[in-house]
C-alpha cells in the first residue's frame, strides 16, 4: 500500500487537523487543498467542523494571516510558557510602533507620507520594520524621484492576531471639548 493509497482512506477532518496541529505557520486555503487534495468547500466545511469542536477547549483554530493555524488560548499561556517557551514576535520601539500604525492605516504609502504624519525623519525606523519583514516597498509613487511605497505584509496580520486589515482597531476622532 503506498502513501496515496493510505491517504485516501482517513477521514479529511482528521488529516486536517493533524496537518494543521502541526503546522509552525497558519496555512491558506490553498495550500491545505494542495495537501489533502479536497476542495475549498470540503476545507471550509471541515474547518468550520474543527473550529466547532475546539470551542471553549484549550486550543483553538484560528484564521490568521490568511491561513488556519491552532493556537492556545491567552488564558492558559500561563501554563504553556512552562513546557513550551512561546516565541514572541520581534520587539519593536514606540517609533517603530507608531510607524507601523501609520503604514497599516494608510497603506500604500511614501516615506515622505509617514514622516507628514510622524513630524520626524522615519528612514531608520521602516528600514528596521522592512527587516522584520513587518512591512514590504509595494511599487514606487508617480511623483518626484519615484519614492517607494510601503504596506504591511502577512507577517505583520500574524505578528498582531489579524486575519485581515478589516481586523483593525477602528480610529475613533478625539472628541473635542467645546
Amino acid at each position: 500500500m503506498n502513501a496515496d493509497d493510505e491517504r485516501q482512506d482517513l477521514p479529511l477532518k482528521n488529516v486536517v487537523e493533524a496537518v494543521l496541529f502541526v503546522a509552525p505557520d497558519p496555512l491558506p486555503l490553498k495550500k491545505l487543498a494542495a495537501l489533502t487534495g479536497a476542495s475549498p468547500d470540503e476545507l471550509r466545511t471541515v474547518i468550520g467542523e474543527l473550529q466547532g469542536e475546539y470551542a471553549g477547549r484549550g486550543v483553538e483554530l484560528a484564521y490568521v494571516g490568511g491561513g488556519y493555524r491552532f493556537y492556545s488560548r491567552p488564558e492558559y499561556a500561563p501554563w504553556a510558557k512552562q513546557v513550551l517557551p512561546i516565541e514572541r514576535g520581534p520587539r519593536l520601539s514606540r517609533a517603530a510602533v507608531e510607524t507601523l500604525a501609520i503604514v497599516a492605516y494608510r497603506q500604500p504609502l511614501t516615506r515622505v507620507a509617514v514622516e507628514e504624519v510622524r513630524g520626524v525623519n522615519s528612514d531608520a525606523v521602516l528600514k528596521t520594520l522592512l527587516d522584520k519583514k513587518l512591512i514590504i516597498t509595494d511599487g514606487r509613487e508617480d511623483a518626484p524621484g519615484r519614492p517607494f511605497r510601503y504596506r504591511t505584509t502577512k507577517k505583520f496580520l500574524q505578528h498582531f492576531g489579524l486575519a485581515a486589515l478589516n481586523d483593525l482597531p477602528s480610529l475613533e476622532e478625539p472628541e473635542t471639548g467645546g
